[in-house]
C-alpha cells in the first residue's frame, strides 16, 4: 500500500508513525522542531489521515507499509519512533526487519495487548450523524455525550473534513478500526530486537505499567525507559520541549 507522507529537514532519516484515530498532522510541532536535526518523514498509517483504505489491517501489514515506503525512498535504513499504535507498528519492524532499523523509539506503548478501552469513542464517533452536520461544532457536541475531555474529542474530530460534495466525512477508515479493533489491541510478534532502543512513558499514563517490563525486555533487551512526569498518553504535545530534548539525545551519536 502506497502510503501518505510529509518529508521535511536534513540528517539522518527518521519516520514518524501516529496512533489511532491520528495522522501525521498530530505530529506538527515536533516535525517541525526535529526537522532542524533530522530528515523527518511523518507517515499516514493505512485507514488514517491521506492514505488508502483497506478492511486488512494488522500489524505485519501495517509494517510492510512502511518497509514500501522505505523502499520507495530507497531507504536502507532509518531510525523510528511511533506513539501507541504506531508504536506497536514500528516494533513490529524492528522485530520482522530488524537490518532496516537504526535506532526505536516508542512513545507510551507497550509490546503487550491490551484490553479493549475505546468503546465510548466508537460509539460516539458512529453516533454522529454526518448527513445532516452542518458544523464541527454541531460534532462537538454530539460526541460531548460519550467523551467527556475536550482535548480527545478535539483530537478525534480532526479526522472530519468535508468531500467534494460539500458533505462532512471521515479521513480515517472508521468501519474498518472498529472491525479490526482486536488486530489493533495485539501485541507485534517476532524475535527480540536488539538495536539501541528508548520507551517514553508519559507519567500519568497507565500504557506503559511496571508489569509489563518483562515484555519489555524479552522482545527489546536493549531498551530503557524514561518518563515525562506531569504528562498523560501524548507526552509530545503536552511537554514538547522535553520531548524533543529526549528524541534529539537518543538519536544523536552523542546520547546521553
Amino acid at each position: 500500500m502506497k502510503l501518505h507522507y510529509q518529508r521535511t529537514g536534513q540528517g539522518t532519516p527518521l519516520i514518524i508513525l501516529h496512533g489511532l484515530f491520528g495522522t501525521l498532522e498530530n505530529w506538527g510541532a515536533q516535525i517541525k522542531a526535529l526537522a532542524e536535526h533530522h530528515d523527518v518523514i511523518a507517515v499516514d498509517l493505512r485507514n488514517h489521515g491521506r492514505s488508502p483504505h483497506s478492511m486488512d489491517m494488522s500489524y505485519p501489514l501495517m509494517a510492510e507499509d512502511v518497509i514500501e515506503l522505505m523502499d520507495d525512498l530507497q531507504l536502507s535504513q532509518v531510525n523510528l519512533m511511533g506513539h501507541s499504535m504506531g508504536g506497536k507498528v514500528a516494533m513490529q519492524m524492528a522485530l520482522s526487519y530488524p537490518q532496516r532499523i537504526a535506532r526505536l523509539l516508542l512513545v507510551d506503548i507497550a509490546p503487550v495487548s491490551y484490553p479493549p478501552h475505546h468503546e465510548a469513542v466508537f460509539k460516539g464517533l458512529f453516533s454522529i450523524d454526518l448527513t445532516s452536520l452542518t458544523s464541527r461544532a454541531d460534532a462537538d457536541k454530539q460526541l460531548q455525550v460519550w467523551v467527556e475531555e475536550a482535548g480527545v474529542r478535539a483530537f478525534l474530530l480532526k479526522n472530519l473534513y468535508r468531500n467534494e460534495q460539500g458533505q462532512f466525512a471521515w479521513r480515517m477508515n472508521l468501519d474498518c478500526l472498529r472491525s479490526e479493533y482486536d488486530a489493533i489491541a495485539a501485541a507485534p510478534e517476532g524475535s527480540a530486537f536488539t538495536g539501541p532502543t528508548r520507551f517514553i512513558k508519559g507519567g500519568l499514563s497507565h500504557y506503559l505499567k511496571p508489569e509489563y517490563t518483562d515484555a519489555v525486555r524479552q522482545r527489546f533487551p536493549n531498551a530503557d525507559v524514561k518518563v515525562i512526569e506531569d504528562a498523560g498518553h501524548w507526552p509530545h504535545a503536552e511537554k514538547p520541549a522535553l520531548f524533543t530534548r529526549l528524541v534529539d539525545r537518543f538519536f544523536s551519536d552523542t546520547q546521553t
